[in-house]
């Protein structure tokens, strides 16, 4: 295939809320690890914070590997699991399932992939704050798109996700008690 064939398919993806991500690329980046300023900055809805544990915390990740792409965090400001006590691991562990849970009921995919990327050569795009990506996933999610048209298509805004997320988490936690 030529690269003008290439042109002549080309399709326009509407993707409005991308911009957000498009305008942030050249901006000044910002002051400190934002696991770190987030969470303190006291505004969950604004950035995307849908639960807070004593240890960890579980926030969206807005620029997302697929719709509901969720991150779990330890309070700590550290790439090492090895730094994270005992009581940090295991919430960080239940928190994982918590929202496996969450993502469970208020998406209903057919499988996850959960994992950590730890330093930059293995993937990570903030290497100096641990963080665990909890990815839902469906029976045919990677369809042509990515595969022929080299795109991923990600229908739903951070603010929709959030939405639809934070009542299924606050729900499971007041059942939990």
């Amino acid at each position: 295939m030529k690269s003008n064939d290439l042109v002549r398919g080309f399709q326009k993806l509407w993707a409005p809320w991308r911009m957000k991500y498009i305008e942030r690329i050249d901006s000044p980046k910002d002051e400190g690890c934002i696991f770190c300023t987030k969470p303190a900055a006291d505004d969950d809805s604004g950035n995307f914070i849908v639960h807070r544990g004593k240890t960890c915390f579980v926030i969206l990740n807005i620029y997302p590997y697929n719709n509901g792409h969720i991150m779990v965090i330890p309070n700590r400001h550290t790439a090492n699991i090895s730094d994270l006590g005992a009581e940090e691991k295991l919430e960080l562990m239940e928190t994982i399932d918590l929202t496996i849970q969450a993502l469970r009921e208020a998406y209903g995919p057919d499988g996850f992939n959960v994992g950590a990327n730890m330093g930059r050569t293995a993937g990570a795009g903030i290497a100096e704050h641990l963080h665990f990506h909890i990815v839902p996933r469906w029976n045919g999610d990677t369809n042509f798109m990515p595969v022929i048209g080299c795109t991923k298509v990600i229908c739903e805004s951070p603010e929709d996700t959030y939405a639809r997320i934070k009542p299924v988490f606050d729900k499971l936690l007041e059942d939990a008690g």
